[in-house]
This record gives C-alpha cells, structure tokens and sequence, in this order.
C-alpha cells in the first residue's frame, strides 16, 4: 500500500493528497508536523521535507514527481494528458508554476523568512496570478476543458489567499472563480485537513 508523509498545512502535501483522492485507491495518509518532524523523514527525503511517499521498496519525495508516479501507476483517471504535446506542455506549466510562484509560495511558509521577504512574495504572487487570469476567460481548467495535473498544483494556493493575506483586484476575478470549481471538487474536499479548511471561512 502507498503511505504519503504529508504536512498537515503543507501546499506541497495538499497536492499529492488531491491526486490520491482523485484516483480513489487504497492508500495511507501519515500526517506529519512540519515544525516537529519525525526523525526518520531526513532517511526518506534527504531535503527532510514532506511530501513523501512510500510504497515497497520505493522512496519519492517532491510533489510533482510523487503525483506523476501515482498517475501512471493508476491511470484512471487520467491526469496528466495522453498526447505527448498536451503531456510536454503540462510539464512546462508545472515547471513555470514551480519557478514562478511556488518559489514565493516556499517563502510565505518559511518562518524564517523576515516581513520584507513574506511582503514582496504576497506582491509577486499577486502579480503572477493576476497576469494567468485572462487564461481562464476562456478555459475550464489550466489546459483547457479537463481537469489535470496543473489544476492540482495550481488549488492549493488559491486555497491559502486568505491565509497567505494575499488580495487579488478586479481583474483577477477569472481564476478566483476557477478557484472555486477547483473547490467544489469532491477530491479536492475529501484531502482537505481539519487545519487545512480552518485557512477559509
């Protein structure tokens, strides 16, 4: 059975959690807490970082790389697409939403990390997801009418705005509503933790 090591308010986490509710197999959760980890998480990740997933002999830490391994271990549903040029330009998405949001996303979750830093991430992050907006004035979801593998990575950070104290404008108002279908997937609210739903009212 697959064990996921997962941070109980951890965006990362939250994505591998998606995944193996949208799959609907067997799986086990072990919730971790990110300020006390367990002394063997440095063993399975050397970066001591959650998500982790375990299952026999194989160890994989980092979530997109966790969820790509679930989905072509259980392809049904199908999250990452079937063609190799939709599959190409789903990677290159992830590969940009990692570089150029997620980085500041790693910066709003470091305690370590002062006021200035958390303030010009909440700006970028802003900026950055104001820009995608327009994308879905015409998409369903990230790579068109089916929900993939960029949506997952994409909901747990509209899932945290309040909580991060980041405000979107006006025009932003495209993928605030694209937030909310992500939401109202039955998934997306079976892997939501107890700490995880008090982030919105």
């Amino acid at each position: 059975m697959m064990v996921l090591y997962s941070g109980i308010t951890c965006p990362f986490s939250h994505r591998c959690r998606i995944v193996l509710f949208e799959k609907g197999m067997d799986f086990e959760i072990k919730d971790v807490d990110v300020f006390n980890k367990p002394e063997d998480l440095a063993v399975m990740n050397p970066y001591n970082q959650v998500p982790v997933l375990s299952e026999r002999d194989l160890t994989l830490h980092e979530s997109n790389i966790i969820n790509e391994y679930i989905d072509e271990r259980f392809p049904h549903p199908q999250l990452m697409p079937g063609d190799p040029v939709m599959r190409a330009r789903g990677r290159l998405f992830l590969f940009r939403l990692e570089k150029e949001l997620f980085t500041h996303v790693q910066t709003l979750e470091n305690p370590a990390a002062t006021p200035a830093e958390q303030d010009a991430a909440r700006a970028t992050l802003a900026e950055g997801l104001t820009l995608m907006s327009s994308l879905f004035n015409r998409n369903k979801y990230a790579l068109g009418d089916t929900f993939s593998m960029v949506d997952v990575a994409i909901a747990p950070l509209l899932w945290r705005l309040d909580h991060y104290g980041i405000t979107l404008g006006k025009s932003a108002a495209p993928i605030l509503k694209y937030g909310e279908r992500l939401f109202q997937r039955e998934a997306f609210i079976e892997a939501l933790t107890p700490s995880e739903k008090a982030m919105r009212r």
